[in-house]
């Protein structure tokens, strides 16, 4: 097996390089990112490529020629890329690295990054959806994971190569960029006033491993992929000892401008989270793919409050004086604080 990781710059990107590296069947690992892991990489290799850039990605992914794609340049908006920059940016790497892939002649599986939000909510909806429930996504990231899923589709019908299509839950952790982490985080956190809706959470390390499991098992089709249990906006914040702001109607534009000046921007899928919920029915995964002993979702957020926050340490301030040394020459002396 030869892999292609698109978004290997993402935390998500690089765990799945790692998990493939270590496996004596995959022949090579390579992938491209707009920024470069922050994890080392023993055995596969990174270039840095924007997505945006045709004709060097092109390039680059048929000269690879690979035999499967592990999609995650799928940029989940306010992550690690801006709000309007999220789309366009996944939109052009899904074409121009599916497509490269497909006419280098060696492709034989797809797996892509999707979400959760694919489903939307609202009237008509399934409160737990599985795979086959209707989609009709109401947010930005929903339409960007619905057009990618619709357009690895496309390939697979028009030269039968499998895709799999991982929906995952909203993927956070003590290491990962992610909105609603960082929402989550902020010392007051808008909830909503009437309803307390539930909402699941995937830990960083089992979208990973999700990635990996769909890849070397072939599988084919979409995939709810989840942390068992469920979490509600009140339970997050009294874990997180936040101070919960009730929210309701258009007090919500309110609230994520507020977040947004906070230094946690808000996109409107994050939003929809916190105000109607997010839940799935993930037997598929759980069977088919083997996705057990998941992180509950629970200690998804445990883990995500464990992580230390910045601690401001006043510097210590030296005064540099002149002396004469016994030769006569200048020495430097460095008196603290306290003179001595």
């Amino acid at each position: 097996m030869r892999v292609l990781v698109t978004g290997m710059g993402g935390h998500l990107g690089t765990r799945v390089a790692q998990l493939l590296e270590e496996r004596a069947d995959v022949e090579a690992v390579v992938g491209f990112d707009l920024a470069p892991p922050r994890r080392r990489l023993r055995r596969a290799t990174f270039t840095r490529i924007d997505p945006r850039d045709r004709e060097r990605l092109i390039a680059f992914v048929r000269d690879f020629a690979p035999t499967a794609v592990a999609h995650f340049g799928v940029y989940e908006p306010a992550a690690r890329l801006g709000v309007r920059a999220a789309g366009p940016a996944s939109e052009d790497c899904t074409v121009n690295a599916l497509g490269a892939a497909v006419r280098a002649g060696a492709l034989e599986h797809v797996v892509v990054r999707s979400g959760l939000e694919v489903y939307g909510r609202g009237r008509r909806r399934s409160e737990v959806p599985d795979e086959g429930a209707v989609l009709g996504p109401a947010s930005p990231f929903g339409r960007t994971c619905l057009d990618v899923e619709a357009h690895a589709a496309s390939l697979s019908r028009r030269h039968g190569i499998p895709v799999a299509a991982l929906r995952l839950a909203p993927v956070s952790g003590s290491r990962a960029p992610s909105p609603i982490g960082r929402l989550l985080r902020l010392p007051a956190v808008p909830v909503p006033a009437l309803a307390d809706p539930p909402f699941q959470l995937l830990h960083t390390d089992d979208a990973a491993r999700a990635m990996v499991a769909a890849l070397l098992r072939r599988a084919e089709g979409a995939f709810n992929v989840v942390g068992p249990g469920a979490a509600s906006p009140w339970q997050a914040v009294h874990l997180g000892r936040r101070i919960p702001v009730p929210t309701w109607g258009p007090g919500w534009p309110a609230a994520a401008r507020a977040a947004e000046v906070l230094g946690a921007p808000v996109p409107a899928h994050v939003i929809d989270l916190m105000r109607r919920g997010l839940v799935a029915d993930d037997t598929r995964a759980r069977t088919e793919l083997g996705l057990v002993d998941l992180v509950p979702t629970q200690q998804v957020l445990a883990d995500l409050f464990a992580w230390a926050s910045v601690t401001p340490v006043a510097p210590v301030v030296s005064n540099v004086s002149t002396a004469v040394a016994d030769d006569g020459g200048p020495h430097l002396r460095l008196v603290g604080e306290s003179g001595a």
